[in-house]
């Protein structure tokens, strides 16, 4: 699933603020010390962001949920999700030296993958 560059920008700099500097993430309710486990994402997905012709490849930003980004993306349960280590993806290319850049001169990004917790079997 595709998502916009400011959700992508929100959780970057959450991430970036907290578990990057090894600090617990912040849960709506409570700190997250158990972090996520997996992450899925579908071959769809995956197969649409290589299609790029200019593609050589994926780059993967660790990025965290934001309260906006969780209530957006999974309204059903965004306390699940803030605060949680996700990842979101965009093609690349120069062995990941540069996003490619769509027709309006931004990055495609994509995100909303599977994550446990708060999903797992």
């Amino acid at each position: 699933m595709k998502i916009n560059k400011t959700d992508f920008e929100q959780m970057k700099a959450k991430y970036d603020q907290e578990v990057k500097k090894g600090k617990a993430a912040k849960g709506k309710k409570r700190d997250i010390v158990d972090q996520t486990n997996w992450i899925f994402f579908d071959r769809k997905t995956l197969e649409e962001i290589l299609a790029n012709p200019k593609a050589d490849g994926i780059k993967f930003y660790f990025t965290e949920y934001t309260e906006e980004v969780a209530k957006e993306y999974y309204p059903e349960n965004p306390d699940e999700y803030v605060g949680r280590l996700n990842l979101v993806m965009t093609a690349s290319s120069d062995s990941g030296k540069n996003d490619i850049l769509n027709e309006m001169e931004d990055p495609t990004y994509y995100n909303k993958a599977q994550i446990c917790p708060p999903y797992c079997q």
